[in-house]
C-alpha cells in the first residue's frame, strides 16, 4: 500500500472506530451522515439473528459491503483469517462457528480498530480469537497455516493487490479457500475517482474491475474462482457514495451507476497433485 493511501486509510478508519467507542455509528470510510449510516454499501448486511450474536459496537463499527462469514461455509475446528478485521464482526461470528476446536484470527492495522475489537470480544466472551496488528500485504502468520481466508471491503483498499492475494496464497493450506467480499467495477469509471482519497478511504476508488480481480487471483495461484454479485449500485446509491467529496455529483453520478457491485468472491488453493487421492479421479 502506497504512504499516501495507507495513512489516509489508518486515518478514516481510526476515526471510525473512535467514533463507535464515542457512542456513534460509522459508514465505510465516510463521515457519518444525519440520522445514522445510510451508505448504499455498508447498511444492512447482517441479518437479526447474527447481529444477536455479537456486542452492538461491533455491528455498528462493520464497514464492509457483505457477509463474508456468510459465504464461507465455516466449519467447527477449521482456522479462518479475516484479513482487515476492524470492529470484529466477522472475526467473532467465525469463531462460533469454528468453535469448539477452530480458530479465527482477525489482522488490522489500526490501533484504534484493534482497541475495538479487542473490547468487543472481551464483551461476547469467545476466546477461540486472536487479533494482530499488521498489514495485508504482510500477513504475520506462517506459511500453509489457515483454512479459510475472509475479507469484508478491505482488499480493494490496498494500493497493492496483487500482493495482498499472493500473501493469502501463501498462509493458507493447500486446499484452504479464500472467500471474501468486496466492490469491483464492471466498465470504465471517471479518471476523477481514482484519484480521489476519499473515495479510497470509501470503498470505492481502489476497487477492481470484475476482470481484472479474476486474474490476479489467477496469476496469485488460485483456481476454482468465481464472482457472484449481491448489490449493484443505482443512481441513488452513486450520488450517496460520491457527495462530500468534491467530485460534480450531477455530472458524475449518472457515469457511474450500475457500475460499481458489491460481490462475494470466491478461490481455491489448489493441493499438489500427490496429494489428491488416486481413488476419486481416474
Amino acid at each position: 500500500m502506497s504512504t499516501d493511501i495507507k495513512e489516509v486509510v489508518k486515518e478514516k478508519y481510526g476515526a471510525a472506530a473512535l467514533r463507535v467507542t464515542s457512542g456513534g455509528s460509522s459508514c465505510c470510510g465516510s463521515a457519518p451522515k444525519a440520522g445514522g449510516c445510510t451508505d448504499p454499501i455498508t447498511s444492512n448486511l447482517y441479518n437479526e439473528s447474527q447481529a444477536g450474536e455479537i456486542p452492538a459496537e461491533a455491528l455498528l463499527a462493520s464497514l464492509g459491503c457483505g457477509n463474508p462469514t456468510a459465504l464461507a461455509q465455516l466449519s467447527p475446528g477449521e482456522i479462518v483469517l479475516d484479513l482487515g478485521s476492524g470492529g470484529g464482526i466477522d472475526v467473532l461470528l467465525s469463531a462460533k462457528r469454528v468453535a469448539p476446536n477452530g480458530k479465527a484470527y482477525g489482522l488490522d492495522m489500526t490501533n484504534e480498530m484493534l482497541a475495538l475489537a479487542r473490547e468487543n470480544q472481551r464483551k461476547a466472551g469467545v476466546r477461540n480469537v486472536e487479533f494482530l496488528k499488521g498489514e495485508i500485504e504482510n500477513i504475520p502468520l506462517p506459511d500453509n497455516s489457515v483454512d479459510v481466508v475472509i475479507s469484508n471491503c478491505v482488499i480493494n483498499l490496498s494500493a497493492d493487490k496483487d500482493r495482498v492475494l499472493r500473501e493469502a496464497f501463501r498462509v493458507l493450506k493447500p486446499g484452504g479457500r479464500f472467500a471474501v467480499a468486496d466492490v469491483v467495477v464492471r466498465g470504465e469509471v471517471p479518471v476523477e475517482i481514482r484519484r480521489n482519497m476519499e473515495l479510497w478511504a470509501g470503498c470505492v476508488a481502489g476497487a477492481l474491475n470484475d476482470y481484472d480481480y479474476v486474474a490476479k487471483l489467477a496469476r496469485a495461484g488460485f483456481d476454482s474462482i468465481g464472482i457472484e454479485p449481491t448489490r449493484v449500485s443505482n443512481l441513488e446509491d452513486a450520488r450517496q457514495f460520491l457527495a462530500g467529496t468534491g467530485i460534480d455529483v450531477d455530472a458524475v453520478a449518472p457515469q457511474v451507476a450500475g457500475k460499481f457491485i458489491s460481490a462475494f468472491i470466491r478461490a481455491v488453493k489448489p493441493a499438489p497433485k500427490g496429494d489428491r487421492d488416486p481413488a476419486c479421479c481416474n
